[in-house]
Parts: C-alpha cells; sequence; structure tokens
C-alpha cells in the first residue's frame, strides 16, 4: 500500500494501529475493501467516532456491510471496538471540542438525531454482546444468588443503574441496597459492608477514589466484588474483584453511559429471577398484595 493512502502516522496510537494493520492486509483486499481502507485511513480520530458504518459506505462508495467486512477482516469485532479504541487516549482537554463534534454530527434535524442516536445505541449493545464473558455473567449471578446483602455502587450517571438493580433485586425478595453517599458520609454507607456480601461496582469509564474505596472496603471484610466496568480497567483490577464484565462506555456522549450497564444489571436480575422462580413469585405476590392494601 503506498504512503498516498496511509498518510503520515497519526499521533493516535490506535490509528497508527489501524493503518498497519491496511497495510498488512492491502493485498489481499478487494476493491472495494481497498476503498474501504482509503476512507479510514484518511479520517481523522475526532471525526471517525461519529460516523457509522453506513456513512463510511457512503464516504467509500461501497456499502455498509462492506464496511463492516472490512473490519472483521482487519481483526477488529466491528466498528464499535475500533471507536473504543481510537477514544482512549483522548482526555477532559478535549472534551470542549467532544461536545462542539457531538452537536455538529448530529445536526439539527430531528429525523438526523434519531438515527445516530439509535445507530450508536445498536454499535454499543452488539459491542457488548460481541465477546461479553458469560462465563463470568454465570458467576455473577451465582455470587447474587448466595448473597447475604447485594450493595451496588455507581459513579456518576451510573448511579441510576446501581439504583435500577436494588430497585429490581428488591423486587425479587433479594436483600439489595445503593450506596447513595459520597465523600465523607460514604464512610456509613461502607460500614454496613459485611462477609457474605457481594458489592457491585458500575464504573464504566474510570475509578474515582470514591469507587476504589468501595472495593478496599469489600476485599477487607471478605464480601465479593462484580465489577462492571471497560476493558482496561477491569483488566487492571481482575485481581482485586472477583468477577469482572466489560461494559463498553461511549465514547461521543451521544447516548446515556448507562445504557450498556442498564442492559448488564437487567441480565443479572432476570438470571436471579429464573434462577429461582418460587421465590421470585412469592416476592410478586406480597409485592401486588402491599400495593393493594395500598390502593394501587
Amino acid at each position: 500500500m503506498t504512503d498516498e493512502v496511509t498518510g503520515v502516522t497519526a499521533k493516535n496510537p490506535a490509528i497508527a494501529e489501524l493503518r498497519a494493520r491496511i497495510r498488512d492486509h492491502w493485498d489481499e483486499f478487494t476493491p472495494a475493501a481497498q476503498a474501504v481502507c482509503r476512507s479510514l485511513s484518511e479520517i481523522s480520530p475526532e471525526r471517525l467516532l461519529y460516523l457509522s458504518a453506513a456513512d463510511l459506505g457512503v464516504e467509500s462508495r461501497t456499502s455498509n456491510a462492506t464496511v463492516i467486512r472490512t473490519l472483521q477482516a482487519l481483526g477488529y469485532k466491528g466498528l464499535a471496538e475500533l471507536k473504543d479504541k481510537v477514544a482512549s487516549p483522548f482526555g477532559t482537554a478535549q472534551r470542549e471540542q467532544r461536545l462542539r463534534d457531538r452537536i455538529t454530527s448530529t445536526g439539527g434535524d430531528p429525523k438526523h438525531v434519531w438515527d445516530k442516536v439509535i445507530t450508536e445505541a445498536i454499535e454499543r449493545i452488539e459491542f457488548l454482546n460481541e465477546g461479553f464473558p458469560l462465563d463470568a455473567y454465570a458467576e455473577a449471578v451465582r455470587l447474587l444468588l448466595d448473597a447475604r446483602e447485594i450493595v451496588s455502587y455507581g459513579f456518576g450517571a451510573n448511579y441510576v443503574a446501581a439504583e435500577h438493580l436494588t430497585l429490581k433485586l428488591r423486587r425479587l425478595g433479594r436483600t439489595a441496597r445503593a450506596i447513595t453517599n459520597s465523600g465523607f458520609r460514604l464512610a456509613d454507607d461502607l460500614l454496613g459492608i459485611q462477609h457474605g456480601d457481594v458489592v457491585v461496582v458500575i464504573a464504566p469509564g474510570r475509578l474515582i477514589v470514591d469507587a476504589e474505596s468501595v472495593i478496599a472496603r469489600a476485599r477487607a471484610v471478605g464480601a465479593h466484588i462484580i465489577l462492571l466496568s471497560e476493558q482496561k480497567v477491569a483488566e487492571r483490577l481482575a485481581g482485586d474483584v472477583t468477577v469482572a464484565m466489560h461494559v463498553p462506555n461511549t465514547v461521543t456522549g451521544i447516548t446515556a453511559e448507562v445504557l450498556t450497564s442498564i442492559v448488564v444489571t437487567d441480565a443479572l436480575a432476570q438470571a436471579v429471577a429464573a434462577a429461582d422462580t418460587e421465590h421470585t413469585l412469592e416476592s410478586a405476590h406480597t409485592l401486588a398484595t402491599i400495593r393493594q392494601q395500598l390502593g394501587f
């Protein structure tokens, strides 16, 4: 492959890796796949984050399917994985620019905005599903079933996912609570964690001091820990937690940060319900009775 196509090696390591893969596979690709590779090589990292497979198909004058097949031939699970790698080096310094890019990419047309949101949501859920650790998922369900109490913690927007999991588990008759405090008051929530508990930590993007303190407290008392986070965080903390599952974060901000966290917590709760049908039905009956007493 010529330098005209590859261009100057980008500062972004994921772009440099992408271009290296393209060089390695160039001679074996069809003209259509080569056209996709040209488009991928010429796009800036910032712009790539906001393009769909359909957009790339238009730019390369190929198709959505050709783009996906080319990415898979390059060794990626799909466009979502490539975006995830490309976004990794971006830090807080790029936050304002990414906000501007996000607004520009969606445009002012409501139909265009709708399409962008739906496309990214599907990409993220497909990325979550591809290579999802089913063994880790089954182990997490087993831990939840045996837990004395289930304590959920979510950082930032993922507090919503932690509360969502807690609500669903309580309705299944499980003893569960969500950590609601931070800073100084966080100690009060951590004090209640005991041996035999399961602590679910939901922090896809990064771990702050509070999240690390939750994990440290759980380890100190011998509680099990289920971590839902990005791949790099999950790999780094694999030895400190009982179960780690990769939950891909949004690289653009177009869809909610909690999207994939909600999907995973729903799957955990549904598996708990299915594993003990009698207990689930009894809890549902009790809940309905209490609601009737309250006039609902």
